[in-house]
């Protein structure tokens, strides 16, 4: 299967990475052609690996994943043809930081709206997934670096593709009972909302390799 990744970040190289290394055929997209992170990457992930425009990826990709900066994820994704988007699921990674203050971060979307939500909005006809944001990229790819039983969330409006989703993320070794299905796209306030526990933990326990278990 042929996978679009957007975005040249630790995340995209990570979920780009992992999908060659299970067989796939991967873009890698940035804002310009030759990006010099994309092309390294190509080089050491092998003939499956390809790198091209945001537009180009999207094209190139049945499946795609947005990877890139939270504030910049509308202008990449509105950088491709409509028709290129239409029908396919697009698995949203991004978190809608806010650096503009320093660290910590804020949310510049928050409470009453998401960055999945302006997404799905913005591209009403590509079916939108939000997975993965609550993770490091590391262990997006590898849940196995944190042991025992831990849990990861999705969401979205449409039943098939929050399966296809489900299906990919457990090719990517999450166990199907741990993966949640929050519901619809608005869900996706949730976990956004859950990145700055997400980033306080981090400067406690020293280390992003951590997720959490809900118990009930």
């Amino acid at each position: 299967m042929k996978y679009g990744v957007l975005g040249t970040g630790m995340v995209g190289k990570a979920i780009a990475g992992k999908l060659v290394a299970i067989g796939h055929e991967v873009m890698m997209g940035s804002r310009i052609a030759g990006n010099e992170q994309a092309r390294e990457w190509v080089s050491a992930a092998g003939s499956s690996a390809s790198q091209g425009t945001f537009a180009e990826t999207a094209a190139f990709g049945e499946l795609l994943f947005n990877c890139t900066s939270g504030s910049g994820s509308l202008e990449a994704l509105g950088s491709a043809n409509p028709e290129d988007l239409e029908g396919k699921v697009l698995v949203d990674v991004a978190n809608p930081l806010d650096f503009s203050q320093g660290m910590p971060p804020s949310l510049s979307v928050v409470n009453t709206d998401s960055l999945g939500e302006q997404i799905q909005r913005a591209f009403p006809d590509a079916r939108v997934v939000k997975a993965l944001n609550t993770v490091n990229c590391r262990l997006m790819v590898d849940p196995a670096r944190v042991s025992g039983e831990h849990d990861l969330f999705i969401a979205g409006d449409d039943g098939a593709a929050k399966q296809a989703a489900r299906e990919l993320l457990e090719s990517f070794g999450w166990a199907a009972d741990r993966i949640i299905d929050l519901g619809d796209i608005t869900a996706a306030r949730a976990t956004e909302m859950y990145l700055p526990l997400w980033l306080r933990l981090i400067g406690t326990l020293q280390s992003a390799d951590f997720n959490i278990k809900v118990v009930h």
